[in-house]
């Protein structure tokens, strides 16, 4: 019996590619009200487009020491083929990219997976952790452009998995090996998540539930305790604590001599591992006598491919 085809749609939040590209990436997120609500509805897109005006200088020499822009997109696009090869033998598939913010947008996924002829869509979330603001916006847009289609098929949701088996793997992988680089000393494992205004927590949003079922999963592994903390926070509202930076400090007071900052809530590398990480806290930590080493993005790695070939496999049949 021949089995329906089915689409995989890879949801990520997407990343500038070129400097050019930066003030438009910016306009785009501001301009969704389901992460930030600036004033009435009517006023959302003209305070988008002064705000992407402001913070666009500064964030383009950002990504100016990353190479230009982000590498978001590309390695999206690599994990795309991988668990296109990966699915190869279990079925008829046909994997595809949705980006919230930049190019490929979810409309185009949509026209791809129609133009196939797909009789099943699976939504599959690159953010393990659920948020309204990641994996919630870009699930909307997905239904919000099929319905615009009039599609008439399934569709299915993989809207979080935050210990799934081989993504765990993985990260103790990384971890164990990142260990390795100290040698014998004594390292603090930190792990750090892309930040949250705290009233989506108290409304209800599942992220930091989802973050410590993924710590609580990783320490059963490598029996190394890790402590939380969260980064790229902006605007003047309350945000989950302890930020990043003052992470840093703490520890400093503390005595502490190394880091290993393990990036819990991004599967690739981008913008907040390359730059913020891996430049901004390394040079924070550095001031306080820290030597501070992080874990790479999980990008294609074999073992993650494996992780979303599983989930995919685990999940087809619904609906």
């Amino acid at each position: 019996m021949n089995q329906p085809r089915t689409g995989i749609v890879l949801l990520n939040m997407g990343g500038p590619e070129k400097q050019e590209d930066v003030r438009p990436f910016l306009y785009n997120i501001f301009s969704d009200r389901q992460i930030i609500r600036l004033g009435p509805r009517l006023l959302q897109k003209p305070l988008a487009w002064l705000i992407a005006r402001k913070r666009a200088p500064k964030s383009a020499a950002t990504y100016a020491q990353i190479g230009g822009g982000s590498p978001i997109t590309s390695i999206t696009k690599q994990q795309q083929q991988a668990l296109q090869q990966a699915l190869s033998g279990d079925g008829d598939f046909l994997v595809t990219t949705a980006m919230r913010y930049w190019r490929p947008f979810t409309e185009t996924a949509v026209e791809e997976l129609l133009a196939a002829r797909v009789e099943r869509i699976v939504a599959l979330s690159l953010y393990p952790h659920y948020s309204r603001a990641t994996t919630g916006s870009s699930l909307n847009e997905l239904k919000s452009r099929l319905t615009r289609a009039a599609y008439s098929g399934r569709l299915v949701e993989i809207s979080s998995w935050p210990d799934q088996a081989d993504y765990i793997s993985c990260l103790a992988e990384r971890i164990t090996a990142g260990l390795d680089l100290f040698a014998d000393k004594p390292v603090q494992i930190v792990y750090s998540a892309h930040s949250l205004p705290v009233s989506f927590i108290e409304e209800g949003d599942p992220y930091v539930e989802h973050l410590q079922r993924t710590i609580a999963a990783v320490e059963a592994q490598t029996g190394r305790p890790g402590r939380l903390c969260y980064q790229s926070r902006s605007g003047p509202v309350e945000w989950l604590s302890p930020a990043t930076p003052e992470m840093i400090r703490t520890l400093a007071d503390e005595g502490c001599q190394a880091i290993l900052m393990v990036p819990l809530s991004f599967v690739s590398d981008h913008v907040e591992t390359l730059y913020e990480i891996n430049i901004a806290y390394r040079a924070l930590a550095g001031e306080y006598g820290i030597r501070l080493e992080s874990t790479p993005g999980l990008n294609t790695t074999p073992r993650f491919i494996a992780a979303l070939r599983n989930l995919v496999l685990d999940h087809a049949t619904e609906g």
